[in-house]
């Protein structure tokens, strides 16, 4: 039987092992969810499979839980990064927490010309990335980068795919040679104005890129997310 509570624990998991928990934490574990000693929680920490935990001490501004068991290996995603650039919070939020859910391995938002935001918020995002990974049962919570701008990022880029998803390409689909079926990869989306024509024409001009359209009508940027993740996921990735 495993529990019904899933948290993220940034503290090594084994047999035995005792993990302390934060303010927050507890907060969650014995005033929301109202644990008591005795209850179990599952744990999982992206290195160490999930486990489940007792718990051995509860208090109002701390607790310990105590290893029991392992439920889990841990499930690595697909070396796959995420790149999108962000939107209003609210549905920049739903696209790290679908990125996650999906299993992007690193999500990376990205400054392109027409991005009308500025800046994030990172640290809110990775604990969405978080919040998503405790849900969807992963035991791998993706890094999520500070915004960066997305020439930078090309310039930088290394041995690594991209599916450049692009309103103005309906039509075309994912074509795949032999040898880019077993490399890593990355997912590129644009904001809500599109591209600009000098960036569309810097990738598609990149040896590495694969330029797709996500079907004949323009996608919000959150939906193009889920899309272009379930296009990749069903041709290169781990749902088969």
């Amino acid at each position: 039987m495993s529990a019904k509570i899933r948290l993220y624990v940034e503290h090594p998991l084994g047999p035995g092992q005792s993990v302390p928990l934060t303010r927050d934490q507890a907060h969650y574990l014995f005033g929301v969810m109202r644990l008591a000693v005795g209850g179990q929680v599952a744990l999982f920490n992206g290195q160490d499979g999930e486990w489940l935990a007792d718990v051995a001490e509860a208090g109002k501004r701390g607790g310990v839980l105590s290893c029991a068991r392992q439920t889990k290996p841990l499930q690595m995603p697909p070396d796959l990064w995420f790149l999108f650039a962000p939107i209003k919070k609210a549905r920049t939020d739903f696209i790290v927490e679908k990125a996650a859910e999906m299993g992007a391995a690193r999500i990376l938002p990205v400054q392109t010309e027409f991005t009308n935001s500025e800046r994030i918020r990172q640290d809110r995002l990775q604990a969405h990335a978080v919040e998503a990974a405790e849900q969807c049962g992963g035991t791998y919570v993706p890094e999520v980068s500070d915004l960066q701008r997305l020439d930078r990022v090309l310039d930088a880029w290394e041995d690594r795919q991209l599916m450049f998803c692009d309103e103005a390409e309906v039509g075309s689909v994912l074509r795949l040679a032999a040898n880019e079926t077993g490399q890593p990869w990355a997912i590129l989306i644009g904001p809500e104005g599109g591209f600009s024509d000098r960036e569309r024409a810097r990738l598609s001009g990149l040896s590495y890129a694969h330029v797709v359209s996500l079907g004949p009508r323009i996608l919000r940027a959150d939906t193009a997310a889920v899309a272009a993740l379930t296009m990749w996921q069903q041709a290169l990735g781990d749902w088969s």
